[in-house]
């Protein structure tokens, strides 16, 4: 934490709603306060301090408080009790247009929610051709929104959000937005103002995302504050207290991907039928298997703890224009809970393509140390950097361990006995 004075301050910070069962009431209760109204309190006692150019994640379950601090710190909401202060200038990912005009123009609004986001009408203008230019919304630029895609609306907004060079960014679930080319775009305009010192408060349920980003993170539960520090063990912590509540049905099939035409197929070819392109700024994944070695990639396998080697394969399509990809998997047990992961770019393993874009990855997890137990397997296809996520899929496969031995846990240690 810096010595300088915090760029966002908290202190005993909480926003309670008034509970009414009915309109009158809730009239009532405003004209004639009762101190013994039932109230529900969305926010409770939270103290936090962010330092300049600091990256902090908030993460917790659907009606944690989350949204309700990023909105108090946006100044959107007032606080019921405690104070908080947020110094510099703050652009909002939160609701995307949420104050465009549907008669306007997108030009008309671009200016309009650039000056509300602090920009002199001479800024505003200035950056106005760079907003439209990132937003490519084309000759759109002069018609009203209210005949946009939903895709071209928030485009847009996204383009006037990010454009004001904030001191400090909130961002709600919103970290790529649109489709195809503008989710990569997009993510990498949140990384350069990431680079140049913004301070981000980020909230995501993606536990991957949050460890990658933030240096700390911010767990709240039921409104109060559950635990803050690193975000590694925030994150741990919270992914451990979700155990149990998202079970594997291992009646169901995978939701698996095509699966792989067999481990020597060559790279560049189909898989099961699908495409193997993608559409400019973009990749995704056309097949996924594990298997025995030499046996067929398919969507289930059997193994023998600490005997068997089990061959994942990877197939995937991407721009040619974009750096290779890296392919990543994350090995969950029948509660949800994840027990290991793998990234090609912390292994520092090559991802080779052809020239198409297309290209098959394998990784081989030898003598699987896996104890006896049911495992589902999610694939991932990534940016180079491993930050941007082009296209997942959970429970793509399914492994079975079986053991002869009484070991219990997860996973045999490598031993040595002295």
């Amino acid at each position: 934490m810096s010595s300088e004075a915090p760029v966002i301050e908290c202190c005993s910070l909480g926003k309670a709603y008034l509970l009414a069962d009915s309109p009158w009431q809730r009239l009532l209760n405003q004209l004639r306060p009762r101190s013994d109204a039932p109230m529900h309190w969305a926010l409770n006692n939270v103290d936090l301090q962010v330092a300049r150019g600091e990256v902090v994640g908030v993460v917790g379950r659907n009606g944690a408080g989350k949204s309700t601090l990023l909105q108090l710190l946006c100044g959107t909401l007032t606080p019921s009790t405690g104070t908080v202060s947020v110094r510099g200038r703050v652009a909002a990912l939160l609701e995307l247009g949420a104050g465009f005009n549907p008669q306007f123009t997108g030009r008309e609004n671009a200016l309009l929610n650039a000056a509300l986001l602090g920009l002199s009408p001479e800024e505003a203008h200035s950056r106005l051709d760079e907003m439209l230019a990132f937003a490519d919304i084309g000759a759109f630029a002069d018609q009203p929104v209210r005949t946009y895609s939903s895709g071209m609306f928030m485009r847009l907004a996204f383009a006037v959000a990010t454009s004001v060079e904030p001191d400090v960014l909130v961002i709600d679930e919103a970290l790529s937005v649109g489709d195809g080319a503008f989710a990569r775009k997009s993510f990498e305009r949140i990384m350069d103002l990431r680079a140049r010192g913004a301070t981000i408060l980020f909230c995501s349920h993606s536990m991957y995302q949050v460890e990658a980003l933030c240096e700390r993170a911010l767990w709240l539960d039921g409104g109060t504050v559950r635990m803050v520090g690193a975000a590694s063990a925030v994150c741990g912590a919270y992914q451990a207290s979700l155990n149990g509540l998202d079970r594997v049905d291992w009646g169901a099939a995978p939701q698996g991907l095509p699966t792989v035409a067999g481990s020597t197929a060559a790279a560049g070819s189909d898989a099961g039928g699908v495409e193997p392109s993608a559409a400019p700024g973009t990749a995704r994944l056309t097949g996924f298997g594990v298997a025995l070695p030499g046996g067929e990639p398919g969507h289930r396998v059997h193994v023998r703890s600490g005997q068997d080697d089990v061959v994942l394969t990877w197939r995937f399509a991407s721009d040619p224009a974009l750096p290779a990809p890296t392919v990543a998997m994350g090995l969950a047990d029948e509660n949800g809970l994840t027990v290991s992961s793998a990234l090609s770019l912390t292994d520092a393993a090559a991802v080779h393509r052809q020239a198409d874009g297309s290209g098959q990855v394998q990784m081989v997890l030898p003598r699987l140390p896996l104890l006896k137990g049911r495992y589902a397997v999610t694939a991932f296809l990534l940016s180079e950097d491993g930050l941007h996520p082009y296209d997942q899929v959970m429970q793509a496969a399914l492994i079975t361990v079986e053991q002869d031995s009484p070991l219990q846990g997860f996973v045999s240690l490598p031993r040595r006995w002295i």
